[in-house]
This record gives C-alpha cells, structure tokens and sequence, in this order.
C-alpha cells in the first residue's frame, strides 16, 4: 500500500480518508483548519503543515475542496502542490467544480508529466462513512486504472466517462441539478397534498415504495416529508454553489435551465433567512411557506 495524500478533510473528505486507512493506505493529511487534522492522526495518518508536503514525486493525492477558488489555492498557491507531484504523479480530485478549471488542471499536470483525474462523488456524510459513495470519473486511462484501487476503498461503485477532464464534473453537477429538482418536485406535491387534507408522510409513503422506488426519493423525501432537515448533510451556501455551476454551463454551452434557476434562487432565499448552514433540503420551506 503506497501512502497517499490526502487535502480536505470537512464532513466527506474526513469520512473518505477514514475509509483509506482502514483499507490500508497510509495517508499524509492537510487541512486549512488544523484541527480537523487529528482524529486522521489518532488513526495512523501523518499530519503535514504545508499543503505541498503530502505530495511524494510520482504518487497520488486527493483533493476533497469546497470549491474552484480553494482547489486553484492547493495548486498554484506559494504552498501549494505545484509540479512536486512530477513524472507520473496523480492528482485525484475528487470536488465538486466546473469542467473548465478540471481541465485547466489537468492541462498544468500533463505539463508537468504528471496526470489529473476527476472523480467527484454522489453521497452524504453517511454514504461516505459507510464507503457506499457512487464515485464517477474521467481522465487519462492509465490513470484511472492507478487510481480504481484507491476509490473502491471509498464508494460501491465507479462510472467512467471518458478521458476529457471535464466530463465527470458535468456528470455531477447534472446529477446535483436532478435531485434539486427532485427536492422541489416533491415539496409541491407534498405540499398539495397537505393544503388538501392528506397527510405528507402518507404519500411520502406511496410515492417513494411505488412510482419513485429510488434512494433520493426515499431519502429526500422523508425528510421533506417529516420537515426533519437534520442531521446535515450538504448545506443550502454549499449547494447553490454548485447550482452557479450549473448555470454557468448551462449559459456557455446555450441549453435553457430554468429548473436549475428555481433550484438556485429557492438555496439563495434559504441563504438571505440565515439558513445557509442549514440543509440544502430546507429549501422545500419556501414551497411550504408559500414563498415565490
């Protein structure tokens, strides 16, 4: 087992890092807050002060960052990976960002004779704590085969979506659009229901064992049925975050969106109420509220 570092450790990336241990890797671990470093550490993991020193020449690290801006930072900045990773080295990020700034990375990598793949994942903190996340990626072949080892020890299933960088992180932001649309789909009805004297657990109940026999309806679902938004997984600052991602993809590649935009101004209503730690979930109270 070759050591692995390991860059990003909130709610998901401390769950996946976990999971690398147990498997056993060994992992040198970087976080901005320093603290979020010592359960890792209390587990084998070896703590770096400086995100450039979890890179080993020719190895793998994983990039588990909030958005383009933090990920742009742990590369180019003065700490940053830079080229240490070299001849052969991979960079395995595994956020939820745009397709244009993958396939910068990958381009900054290749120069460097190194390799970039993306592999962001589809999961909460619980998914990913049970290594149960559906990871999908996209890059170089013989990097994906390297890397297939690592993410099977932290999700159930892998999907491939060729070698252009940035066409896993569509995947996932297309997937993110879905269960928007989803979340607000089942507040209008839910809601419907409730306006006409049918309980919302009850056809939460038929709807999520029947026509929508499926985890984001099940899960989701119940949460919005019951209006129990906790514990939290992603929250609503989070989500819009990748719902601006969406629509600026949206905008460059001329396909209309207009659920993705409702999706993306319920999150910025949540946002402007103080609820922007609050799960993204929540944002089925603007329909339950009866606000537009």
């Amino acid at each position: 087992m070759e050591t692995i570092g390991f860059i990003g450790l909130g709610r998901m990336g401390a769950a996946m890092a976990t999971n690398l241990l147990k498997a056993g890797y060994r992992l040198r671990v970087y976080n901005r807050t320093p603290q979020k470093v010592e359960p890792l550490v209390a587990q084998g993991a070896i703590a770096a002060a400086h995100p450039f020193e979890v890179a080993e020449p020719g190895g793998i690290v994983i990039t588990m960052l909030t958005n383009d801006a933090a990920l742009d930072e742990i590369v180019f900045g003065a700490e940053g990976l830079q080229d240490r990773l070299g001849e052969n080295g991979v960079h395995l990020s595994m956020s939820t960002i745009s397709p244009q700034t993958s396939r910068r990375l990958a381009e900054h990598h290749r120069q460097h004779g190194g390799h970039y793949v993306a592999a962001p994942v589809f999961g909460r903190p619980d998914a990913a704590a049970a290594a149960k996340l559906w990871i999908v990626l996209s890059g170089p072949a013989e990097a994906k085969m390297r890397v297939q080892p690592v993410l099977r020890a932290m999700g159930q299933g892998l999907f491939d979506f060729g070698e252009d960088p940035g066409a896993a992180n569509i995947v996932k932001l297309a997937g993110n659009m879905l269960i928007g649309a989803a979340i607000e789909a089942m507040a209008e009805a839910y809601t419907l229901a409730e306006k006409n004297g049918i309980s919302r657990e009850a056809l939460h109940e038929m709807i999520s064992t029947t026509l929508f026999a499926c985890p984001v309806y099940q899960n989701y679902g119940r949460m919005i049925a019951h209006q129990t938004y906790e514990p939290v997984g992603a929250t609503a600052t989070l989500i819009r975050k990748d719902m601006e991602l969406v629509l600026q993809t949206a905008w460059t590649s001329l396909v209309p969106m207009p659920l993705a935009d409702l999706v993306h101004n319920r999150l910025t209503a949540r946002i402007a109420r103080g609820r922007g730690d609050a799960d993204w979930a929540e944002l089925a109270l603007e329909v339950v509220e009866g606000r537009s």
